[in-house]
């Protein structure tokens, strides 16, 4: 099992270890093979070890759908303008979305990873506060499988990574419809596919979660019912979410200033909002040791939201502390 934790190509977060060389051996001392890395926006620097970047963690857009389809007046009413939504995609249309990923795979064949990640899901901001879905999961995973077949069309002959697929708790690709997983892995046309199992965000379906061992009998519940389909989770990434009592209480109506607040407002409350969902936080609670086992991923990133690296450190270490006290590593 090749373990890594999650760090985007940031300089500020570089800047805190000192350099790449010392980043690898922080992540050698915590027993990691590497990083499971995403761009930030930033040039990735050309002295960037071979090995350090394990996995790669492809761009996204949360809200990409109704773009992807010319579908103009829907995104106009989302951003405001066409010229906001024109800054924020870089472009508009299939083409440009499909060159925005096309770019991020460039920079993944730079840093040679193992495998790549790419998130199946559609999200807008209202639909995020609302829980009122504007698409359906079928139509998420069919326009996903349209971009995936095209961004990978050049690399299936030599399939130089796995592919995994990453659910969520959005419209899309979620692990907990067989038939929808089926749907996906079987539409995709690259011989080395599978699944990036998020537990979190699988936790993040089922609102009534309260406790870390609800979550993974939840969890054993999902692989059972997938049945062999649950063979192609390659990866698991590895945190808790428990936040369905929080989601209970705040979706439904928009709030009162949302019609007057601007799209980059909008952002702002949304991305807070989703963190209190998505929690990210690191297993204490033993019961998660058997679907691990059961799963035995040949990829597990453990995947936190830490505000320094000392709580990067001290998370991780916590996380693997308790695999190595269930004698999974």
């Amino acid at each position: 099992m090749l373990q890594t934790f999650n760090l985007p190509l940031l300089n500020e977060i570089l800047a805190e270890y000192g350099g790449w060389r010392s980043l690898q051996r922080e992540a050698a001392s915590l027993g990691c093979a590497g990083i499971e890395a995403i761009w930030a926006g930033e040039d990735i620097p050309a002295d960037l070890p071979e090995g350090l970047v394990q996995g790669y963690h492809l761009t996204f857009f949360p809200d990409w759908l109704d773009m992807f389809r010319n579908r103009q007046t829907t995104v106009k009413n989302k951003f405001g303008s066409m010229a906001i939504a024109f800054e924020h995609y870089g472009g508009w249309g299939p083409d440009c979305l499909l060159r925005r990923y096309q770019e991020d795979l460039a920079r993944a064949e730079r840093l040679r990873p193992r495998y790549l990640v790419f998130h199946v899901s559609d999200v807008s901001l209202a639909e995020g506060l609302t829980y009122q879905w504007q698409h359906c999961n079928a139509e998420v995973i069919d326009a996903a499988l349209e971009l995936i077949n095209a961004l990978l069309a050049d690399y299936a002959a030599d399939a130089p990574w796995e592919f995994l697929v990453e659910n969520q708790w959005w419209p899309g690709f979620t692990f907990t419809e067989p038939a929808e997983t089926a749907r996906l892995l079987e539409g995709i046309n690259y011989p080395r596919k599978g699944i990036m199992l998020d537990v979190g965000h699988l936790m993040n379906c089922n609102r009534n979660l309260q406790t870390q061992a609800q979550g993974a009998a939840y969890v054993q519940a999902m692989l059972d019912k997938h049945g062999s389909l649950a063979q192609a989770v390659r990866g698991v990434h590895l945190h808790y979410s428990l936040s369905g009592a929080y989601v209970k209480e705040h979706i439904g109506e928009l709030p009162e200033w949302w019609a007057s607040a601007d799209y980059a407002e909008r952002t702002g409350y949304c991305y807070n909002y989703v963190l209190r969902i998505d929690q990210h936080l690191p297993w204490t609670d033993k019961t998660i040791l058997p679907p691990l086992a059961r799963i035995n991923p040949a990829y597990l990133t453990h995947e936190f939201n830490a505000g320094s690296r000392q709580e990067r450190r001290q998370m991780v270490a916590q996380q693997k502390g308790l695999l190595k006290r269930g004698g999974l590593l």
